[in-house]
């Protein structure tokens, strides 16, 4: 059974979000960019196998809305954008070879939901970024993080191995060398070093973190969903294996954009010098 899905408001009186302690998603709106909150506070929000089972349903119904042009990803709170997975269910859910089949099968769907949604899927890191959470940081559109993040591959110091596709997309972020490095090394490292790696686009100041993201997700709002959603479909090929990628979808979806109202508008708006309203029709 999947947790409840909690959209969320603000406490007048706080600004503070309004929601009770526990291991779940939040789902919360601002106008055309929704965040998705992973929350369980007494564990630097770990994930919990509920929480990973509930990424791909949370993520699938924020890419149909056509009212969501952007969704940002982060950790409840200041302290962890994701510290890992639980590992206290690891004995109880991974105990056997089966159980551990079903468990991996959960993370990777989770890990994958970010690059099945049509719409751009932007990290948005504070505090502590290690294991399940820097897999899934990995499978983001990008990463904006303050500069007091710490990331962390711990895998090496738990026994556990990383499957083909896992490693594979650290190595379209991160290149081959950095990606041995953080697994067999198991270190920590900064969010500078992380920048410096190519994981991270953008190292913001803290306190700024939260205001920047946001300006950047509205700049995106204001864009032209249907050709956003070409670029991501995409780029997406590149990073599969030849035979495996769909050109023709990706050339399907370019030619729509042309056939589209938004391109009649962006060209009229050009023309009129004002600011396009695009509708991704």
């Amino acid at each position: 059974m999947l947790p409840a899905l909690r959209l969320v408001g603000q406490d007048r009186a706080t600004g503070n979000d309004i929601g009770n302690a526990m291991a779940e998603l939040i789902t919360r709106r601002d106008g055309p960019v929704a965040t998705i909150l992973f929350s369980n506070p007494a564990k630097m929000n770990a994930m919990s196998y509920d929480m990973w089972r509930a990424v791909p349903q949370t993520m699938a119904e924020l890419d149909r809305d056509p009212s969501v042009r952007v969704i940002v990803v982060a950790g409840d709170g200041d302290k962890a954008f994701i510290s890992g997975a639980d590992i206290s269910q690891f004995e109880k859910l991974r105990g056997t070879a089966e159980a551990q089949a079903v468990y991996n099968q959960a993370v990777e769907q989770a890990y994958i939901a970010p690059m099945r949604c049509a719409k751009p899927v932007i990290a948005r890191i504070r505090g502590v970024c290690m294991g399940g959470g820097l897999g899934f940081a990995a499978a983001c559109d990008l990463r904006f993080a303050a500069d007091d993040a710490v990331f962390r591959m711990p895998a090496a110091r738990l026994g556990l191995g990383y499957g083909y596709d896992g490693v594979r997309r650290f190595m379209n972020v991160l290149g081959a060398a950095n990606t041995v490095d953080i697994f067999i090394s198991a270190r920590k490292f900064g969010a500078a070093e992380a920048l410096r790696m190519g994981f991270l686009s953008r190292v913001i100041p803290a306190a700024d973190l939260g205001r920047e993201v946001s300006e950047y997700c509205a700049t995106i709002a204001e864009n032209a969903p249907l050709t956003i959603a070409a670029v991501k479909f995409a780029a997406q090929q590149w990073l599969k294996d030849p035979g495996e990628r769909d050109a023709a979808t990706a050339a399907r979806m370019v030619e729509a954009c042309f056939a589209s109202d938004d391109h009649k508008e962006g060209r009229r708006a050009f023309m009129e010098k004002r600011k396009p309203d695009f509708k991704g029709i």
